[in-house]
């Protein structure tokens, strides 16, 4: 976790209050006014209100690059409902999509390669909140990617290993759709008798318990590969004519997710200073029985479907962009909101790691009040550090300034 606070860089920037408005696209967009809060508490999250000037990095950042991951979060917005809320329960008030509408529409109009007009836009609609639990600022902050596994559309050859679809029977309940008190946790499971009941975990479907209740949307040539998928949740397949095939999460088992790096560390197998996915993939592939046995101990089990257009797709809904997309705890952060996030590169820890993200994805190993999994895109350099990425850092909410984060 994080054990020390960041070196600030670059020249200081102006409040919020201070920047130059834009101009709004309609005469009914209201001019944005400062809040007053100091502090905060929500559940046991705790913000604290900023400047721009506080956070290490901004003036450097580039900003067009998280105004266009933000674009792409507004037009899912804009097709919910005025008063739905963005957070659910327990988590930091953000508001509706009301609050956040105005900014919206002006980010709509501007150009994601002026970066001077995106960080002046960002500066004049949003007020900076750093994000703490209860003892401190830092949490940690992990990376993942887009694999790209080989495959085929039929079963054949070194092509073994299913991607199997969501089964006929797979049935998820938001437990906030029937008491809000509840969040926004959904549980997974089948019906039988009337009653919900936990679905079969890795090894029995592994063994062919859910037989002709679903069936392979393809075939791919390692396990392993398939594994780290499961993990990541989407991914590209190369097949053997070349063409490409992007698959996405179409459901999951609703067992609990269980680190098999921590097991072998646990174990003795794997110092904990030396894990990392490539040491874990190799531990596997030199191992023809123990391997398969370490993956099986993880229960999680993910169902995929065959995606059309950009990808890939994250849990708002909305395509993920490389460096700019952030997976977190929807128990404690809303989806679609930018974050100010500062820590270190994975591939240097005395290189700083200091951007404007967008919170567009979750993940079932995301857990906690400060932490986050930064998809770093696709390809050999983006699965290198997304495998190395284990950093501590801390992040900063960007809320209108209509929402005061105490709700």
């Amino acid at each position: 976790m994080g054990r020390s606070l960041f070196p600030i860089l670059g020249l200081a920037v102006l409040l919020a209050s201070c920047a130059a408005p834009l101009e709004p696209p309609v005469a009914s967009v209201p001019a944005p006014t400062v809040p007053k809060i100091e502090l905060s508490v929500v559940s046991k999250v705790k913000v604290r209100l900023r400047s721009f000037a506080a956070l290490n990095g901004w003036a450097k950042d580039q900003h067009g690059e998280a105004l266009k991951a933000f674009q792409k979060s507004c037009t899912k917005l804009l097709t919910l409902p005025s008063t739905r809320k963005l957070a659910v329960n327990g988590a930091v008030n953000s508001g509706t999509v009301q609050d956040w509408k105005p900014a919206c529409l002006v980010a709509a109009t501007l150009s994601v390669q002026d970066h001077g007009r995106a960080k002046q836009f960002f500066e004049t609609w949003f007020t900076p909140y750093e994000v703490q639990d209860s003892v401190t600022p830092n949490g940690l902050f992990t990376g993942y990617y887009e694999p790209e596994l080989q495959g085929s559309l039929v079963q054949g050859g070194a092509y073994q290993t299913p991607l199997l679809a969501r089964p006929i029977d797979l049935v998820s309940v938001n437990t906030g759709s029937f008491d809000k008190d509840l969040g926004g946790n959904t549980i997974w499971g089948r019906v039988k008798n009337g009653r919900l009941r936990p679905y079969p975990n890795r090894i029995a479907i592994e063994a062919g318990a859910l037989g002709s209740l679903t069936k392979p949307i393809m075939w791919v040539d390692s396990s392993v590969d398939a594994f780290f998928l499961h993990i990541q949740g989407s991914g590209r397949v190369r097949l053997a004519n070349g063409d490409i095939k992007r698959v996405g999460f179409a459901g999951k088992n609703g067992q609990p997710y269980k680190s098999v790096g921590r097991v072998l560390i646990d174990s003795g197998e794997i110092p904990a200073s030396r894990l990392t996915m490539d040491a874990i993939r190799n531990w596997v592939d030199t191992r023809p029985i123990e391997g398969p046995k370490l993956l099986q101990k993880n229960p999680s089990y993910i169902f995929f479907r065959i995606l059309k257009g950009d990808g890939p797709i994250g849990a708002q809904g909305v395509s993920l962009t490389a460096g700019r997309s952030l997976a977190i705890d929807r128990r404690y952060m809303p989806l679609g909101v930018p974050l100010w996030l500062e820590t270190h590169e994975p591939l240097n820890k005395n290189i700083e790691f200091q951007r404007l993200m967008v919170t567009q994805d979750t993940g079932g190993a995301i857990k906690g009040m400060v932490r986050g999994d930064i998809f770093f895109g696709a390809g050999e350099r983006a699965t290198k550090r997304a495998g190395n990425m284990k950093r501590p850092g801390r992040y900063f909410i960007f809320l209108p300034h209509s929402v005061q984060p105490q709700g």
